[in-house]
């Protein structure tokens, strides 16, 4: 069984914690994920979708969305749908 575990950052971003990776909850979504591999993986429909999705993601990823973006766009972070 995978054990699971959740820190709350603020009232609506939470950190999950998996065997998996760790995943990004914003909202009630989840927007990222960092797998055990080190692989970036972004939410293709929600990783931009919101000013509190982009604040959450970049603090998620240490980097602003213009650094995100431009990973996005030389394939060392992947899009896929995660919802």
């Amino acid at each position: 069984m995978n054990k699971v575990s959740a820190e709350i950052i603020s009232a609506n971003c939470i950190y999950i914690q998996t065997s998996e990776g760790v995943y990004l909850q914003s909202f009630d979504t989840i927007i990222a994920c960092i797998t055990s591999k080190g692989e970036t993986i972004l939410d293709k429909k929600y990783w931009n979708y919101s000013s509190n999705t982009s604040k959450h993601r970049s603090k998620f990823l240490r980097e602003t969305s213009a650094e995100t973006a431009k990973k996005l766009a030389s394939g060392v972070y992947k899009l896929a749908d995660l919802n």
